[in-house]
């Protein structure tokens, strides 16, 4: 009698440095921005169809003075988890580090201070692995295109909204920013989020990110990087990210097994989002995790800290 072949030895080969994730089966998403103040989603910018005028004032009191990456570090290792992803930049653009290539960052908030490097240094010395969520939206620039998905989507004069914006220039932005990332700081996770070609309102692709150069640039600083699937590219990537959702066994792709990543939240946001009432319970969660790993995948789970700083009670008390 022959035995089928295990599906972990027919995987795909990965450009980037796999083995480690493959045994490091749990990871922390962390979603934190200006979206923390209002407390209510991460797109809430986008879902009150805000303009940057009204969304200021989140920047203008963004001052998290419980901020504590230790704490935050020592509770996820004591899940268990093995790797962090924290958003750099969500889709309203703003900055969690001192970039030099805009404004629109923690240092120029009450804050002051950057949060990604004691994050970094915070998580490394409890042994854990790093990885960033740079978004390849931004609500606020000036010259991204105003679309379907865009909080100024619905303005009466968006034509003249976009009469001098240039997707290009924005381009120029998104390399610069994520090049300036990878050459601060070393990272085993690089994870872009996301496309969306197919929407009918002016969907964005491939092709409005540039993804094939950027995607040459990212290998080309850290070889070994972990790349997730979200650039719109056919190929190139290192893993497949099925989001809040179970799969039914081992991803394929063409027909062979991939290296993949589900990721959900605690509850049903990814931001902090105070009244927010669907949280997973400590069975549903762990149920999700032998599920996941027993058919290949890794769960990364996310959470979203509160606008000063801390970590959810809920969260702390799974």
């Amino acid at each position: 009698m022959t035995t089928a072949p295990h599906p972990a030895d027919l995987i795909r080969p990965t450009p980037g440095d796999t083995e480690w994730f493959v045994r490091d089966r749990l990871g922390l998403f962390i979603h934190w921005g200006l979206y923390a103040l209002p407390a209510r989603h991460e797109w809430v910018k986008q879902r009150e169809e805000m303009d940057d005028d009204r969304y200021q004032t989140y920047f203008e009191h963004f001052d998290p003075d419980l901020y504590d990456p230790k704490a935050w570090a020592r509770a996820a290792a004591a899940a268990g988890m093995r790797y962090f992803v924290v958003t750099t930049k969500h889709h309203e653009g703003f900055c969690l580090w001192d970039s030099d290539l805009t404004d629109y960052k923690v240092t120029n908030t009450p804050h002051g201070r950057d949060l990604l490097g004691p994050m970094v240094d915070a998580f490394r010395a409890e042994g854990m692995r790093a990885g960033f969520y740079h978004s390849l939206l931004d609500w606020h620039h000036p010259h991204f295109v105003v679309d379907g998905a865009h909080p100024q989507r619905n303005h009466p004069e968006r034509a003249e909204l976009n009469s001098g914006r240039d997707q290009k220039r924005y381009i120029e932005y998104l390399h610069g920013q994520v090049k300036e990332l990878l050459n601060r700081y070393q990272l085993d996770v690089m994870w872009c989020d996301f496309s969306y070609p197919t929407m009918a309102d002016g969907g964005k692709g491939r092709e409005d990110w540039d993804a094939t150069a950027l995607h040459e640039m990212i290998r080309q600083l850290q070889p070994k990087i972990i790349l997730n699937d979200r650039m719109d590219l056919d190929d190139g990537w290192d893993i497949k990210t099925p989001e809040q959702w179970q799969t039914l066994g081992w991803l394929h792709v063409d027909g062979k097994p991939v290296v993949w990543e589900a990721c959900h939240t605690f509850s049903g946001s990814w931001g902090y989002h105070r009244d927010e009432a669907s949280w997973k319970s400590v069975d549903q969660l762990i149920r999700m995790l032998v599920d996941t790993v027993s058919k290949g995948g890794n769960l990364l789970l996310n959470v979203g800290p509160t606008g000063r700083g801390e970590l959810d009670r809920r969260v702390l008390d799974l």
